[in-house]
């Protein structure tokens, strides 16, 4: 049985339910991603036995709790392999037009969306061209205002924030940018926020408040099923874009603060997401479109307060300072490709 998703504007094809995500079908004009998680298709043993390059390997980051990681390549950049300390694997083609996942029995589905839901369709964007971001995005005012920040910096947290307010959240973590009818929008990802336990105390006052992502995993999740929080299903035009700053003491805090066009694009470029994987041709185009974000949105420095009590008071100043954004002479008109 085929079971239907879509995520990130892609219509996701799976041989398994995934845990806690709605179906859905997308009438995409892209390819569908075809999911498989039994045997071992015919493809993906043919793939891997051509030749072999190790494209990158990361260590593991206790921090945030990722594992180590290895990136191979096969054949003529024919497929990649993604490859996890913990046993978890996936290998796609080059288009990103059919995944297959192989773990170890310690290992559960839901440990396996974990993954897919992350950096696996973050991989899947990149092969397909798609700009993404480490950012989370709400919608306010019918237009999508970006959380932007490294891991830990709290976009999660803040979105998981506004979603208690009852703004809807259009993605966490990662943010996809596509152009639509020449303006640049956000695509929705899935419903729900990922939320480490000190975070869900600070939102709802007990670390255990939410449900577990997995049996094995302390993190928790925010379903976003419109009873406690709302998601956002149709692509929202950006609007603003949020740079979180390190949490501060300071009386002043939460702050806003102006950036200009050149700082914001060192944060931009810092802050897309698995930049790595970019050839020097993509790079540049990239750079390109990272150029007129900066000089078509409204950007901003944020630093949070370090008391989560003040959550309410920094979702405050930036829905007034984006709804500002909407009266501005700034336009995200993009121009079209050729």
């Amino acid at each position: 049985m085929t079971h239907f998703y879509s995520t990130y504007g892609i219509s996701l094809e799976s041989d398994v339910q995934l845990p806690c995500v709605p179906e859905r079908f997308l009438n995409s004009s892209s390819s569908p991603l075809r999911f498989f998680t039994d045997e071992r298709p015919l493809w993906a043993q043919e793939a891997l036995r051509l030749p072999q390059k190790i494209v990158l390997s990361r260590p593991a980051e206790p921090r945030v709790a990722d594992p180590a990681v290895m990136l191979t390549e096969y054949g003529q950049k024919e497929f990649y392999r993604l490859a996890y300390s913990d046993g978890a694997e996936f290998l796609t083609d080059e288009a990103a037009t059919k995944l297959w996942a192989g773990y170890l029995p310690k290992l559960t589905i839901e440990d396996m969306t974990v993954y897919l839901l992350g950096p696996v369709l973050g991989f899947v964007l990149r092969r397909r061209g798609v700009t993404s971001l480490h950012a989370s995005a709400v919608s306010l005012d019918a237009g999508a205002v970006l959380l932007c920040g490294p891991a830990g910096a709290g976009k999660s947290t803040t979105a998981g924030a506004f979603a208690l307010r009852g703004t809807p959240v259009l993605c966490e973590d990662i943010s996809a940018l596509k152009e639509i009818e020449r303006a640049l929008h956000v695509l929705p990802g899935y419903p729900r926020v990922c939320l480490w336990p000190d975070s869900v105390e600070k939102l709802l006052g007990s670390s255990e408040a939410l449900p577990r992502l997995t049996p094995g995993w302390d993190k928790r999740f925010l379903t976003l099923n419109g009873n406690q929080a709302r998601f956002e299903e149709k692509p929202r035009p950006l609007k603003a874009v949020y740079f979180l700053m390190p949490r501060t003491t300071d009386a002043s805090a939460p702050r806003l603060e102006e950036i200009s066009r050149r700082e914001a694009m060192l944060e931009l470029v810092q802050n897309t997401y698995m930049n790595w994987l970019l050839s020097k041709e993509q790079r540049a185009a990239e750079f390109g479109a990272l150029a007129r974000l900066t000089e078509n949105v409204i950007m901003r420095r944020v630093t949070p307060h370090e008391d989560p009590a003040r959550l309410g008071t920094l979702c405050e100043l930036i829905e007034k300072d984006a709804a500002r954004a909407s009266t501005l002479p700034l336009s995200n008109r993009m121009p079209v490709r050729r």
